[in-house]
């Protein structure tokens, strides 16, 4: 059961990367268009008009890509059956419970409420149901996927055989959308009060309230639940939207400048005016200075630390890790060095990431990525004109470095800590080399053999850094053997289930390892 669960989330995690994959598109789109224009913000120039609107295009309709990328992502054989079914459930839904139409049911003017009787219809968060809402993407996505695998070989009488297999799947998620539509309509109250509670409340707590998010997202990062945290604050679900109005940037400046009420205002309303500048992005800024400074000390200390013959293999992974970390953000390969071996490190690391957090949102340094907190975006998030003293995370940030080097090279020493180049010497690894890690082929015929040969791999795919892999027996599985490809660590989450963590290549990787794994079957 624990493993049929760990494949399903596993699977959901990869179709979930399919969307999150093209936001990064935005924000350099977006990064560009400011720095040509980070006063006028295209007003003054159209190559910056074109390039922060095409960037706008993908931001605004998140709840069409996130459903779409699911309803594909997640369908048996991913086809575009499962893809065009999402796009047409989350059209459905969208109109059936937009706030206009939901206004209509209850006989509801919208534009007559005032006082109290508004306040209550905006608690109810119908306002939320819209082209940018990623939970109710999430939601029909999903349903796609699960018609599309339930369904698409259904065969209809003759009269209506047009109608039958896949053609048949679009015309069932309409219809198990307007239903869909009427679950929402009886629970979304109450799905959005519990998220905007939440979100407020952490608002609300100011600095204190970031700080707190920061230690969750990283905390939650080995369960993946972390992605749920980011789409309340992240996303325009409950009205936080901090990646979305940074991104927007100059349109986040005018609709402070129209807001009246806190209702309006995309920021913090304080005293009859909306505040943005040094507010936008609090949710973000914060990790700049651990993940382009931080995790790299970190990876320093692991590297000092490592046994004298294991140094210098030990050294090319840390250096390719934090080079990642820094100019990317992809903070994988480092955490998951320590996460399962050190986890008193792990805390560590989530504690400095929520001081992180407190500390840029007490003092207003903002800054804001569309991928994650690497160099790259934050150089394209310095002219963005809702930025504020951006710098100051790169000051911030050598501090860090120094912190997490300290307090990872005592504590690893201190407490003997089995970080990589310190793991316990198995019999039969004794003088191992580890694989040449330009030669993909052996790299791939390595991280077979540790998985106990081609035939006891059942499924495999990948993410964003991890190969993802369920096999048949668990007991073949060889996690020292797998190691010798010189990958940057491996994890076991169920009985069945295995995690190679590989880092920003794994597409390559995995590439290899199922071509060679497709020869296999051929010769069988």
């Amino acid at each position: 059961m624990k493993d049929r669960v760990m494949e399903q989330v596993q699977r959901f995690s990869r179709a979930l990367l399919g969307a999150v994959a093209v936001m990064p598109v935005a924000a350099i789109l977006m990064g560009l268009g400011y720095w040509i224009d980070p006063t006028g913000w295209g007003g003054n120039s159209i190559i910056a008009a074109i390039l922060i609107k095409a960037g706008a295009a993908v931001l605004d309709n998140l709840g069409w890509l996130f459903a779409i990328a699911l309803g594909f992502g997640l369908a048996k054989d991913s086809n575009g059956a499962a893809a065009l079914s999402g796009f047409l459930g989350f059209a459905t839904v969208k109109v059936l419970i937009s706030a206009g139409s939901v206004a209509g049911y209850k006989g509801v003017n919208i534009g007559e409420l005032e006082g109290q009787a508004y306040l209550d219809w905006f608690s109810q968060g119908w306002q939320a149901i819209g082209d940018g809402n990623v939970f109710v993407g999430i939601f029909v996505g999903i349903l796609a996927a699960w018609v599309y695998n339930h369904f698409h070989a259904t065969k209809l009488p003759d009269f209506l055989a047009f109608f039958s297999g896949r053609r048949l799947v679009p015309i069932l998620t309409s219809v198990f959308s307007i239903v869909l539509a009427g679950v929402l309509y009886l629970v979304w109250p109450l799905l959005y009060g519990l998220l905007f509670a939440i979100g407020q409340g952490a608002s609300d707590l100011g600095p204190l309230g970031s700080g707190i998010f920061g230690f969750f997202n990283r905390l939650l990062i080995p369960t993946g639940l972390h992605h749920a945290l980011n789409q309340i604050f992240y996303f325009n679900v409950v009205g936080i939207n901090d990646l979305g109005y940074f991104l927007g940037g100059g349109a986040t400046i005018d609709l402070a400048a129209a807001a009246t009420d806190a209702a309006s205002c995309p920021g913090i309303w304080d005293n009859g005016t909306c505040e943005v500048i040094g507010v936008i992005g609090r949710f973000q800024a914060g990790y700049f200075p651990v993940m382009m400074f931080g995790l790299p000390g970190a990876a320093l200390a692991m590297a000092l630390r490592a046994d004298s013959r294991r140094k210098k293999v030990v050294f090319s992974l840390m250096v390719a890790g934090a080079l990642a970390s820094f100019f990317t953000g992809v903070t994988e390969p480092l955490e998951f060095a320590f996460m399962f071996v050190a986890p008193i490190l792990y805390l560590v690391h989530a504690l400095l990431t929520g001081l992180s957090m407190f500390i840029c949102a007490a003092f207003h340094w903002t800054a804001g990525y569309g991928f994650s907190a690497g160099f790259v975006d934050m150089l394209l998030s310095a002219r963005n004109p809702i930025a504020n003293q951006w710098y100051m995370l790169l000051v911030l940030g050598v501090v860090y470095f120094a912190v997490y080097f300290g307090l990872f090279y005592f504590l690893i020493g201190k407490f003997n800590m089995k970080t990589p180049g310190r793991e316990d010497e198995e019999a039969d690894d004794a003088g191992a080399e580890l694989v040449d890690s330009s030669d993909m082929a052996a790299v791939a015929a390595q991280i077979i053999e540790g998985l106990g040969g081609a035939e006891n791999i059942d499924t495999i795919d990948h993410c964003v850094t991890r190969l993802r892999v369920m096999t048949k027996d668990y007991v073949k599985v060889k996690e020292a053997v797998i190691k010798k490809a010189g990958v940057a660590g491996v994890i076991r989450p169920s009985q069945k289930s295995v995690q190679v963590v590989i880092g920003p290549q794994v597409q390559f990787v995995y590439d290899e390892v199922a071509r060679q794994l497709k020869t296999e079957a051929a010769k069988a």
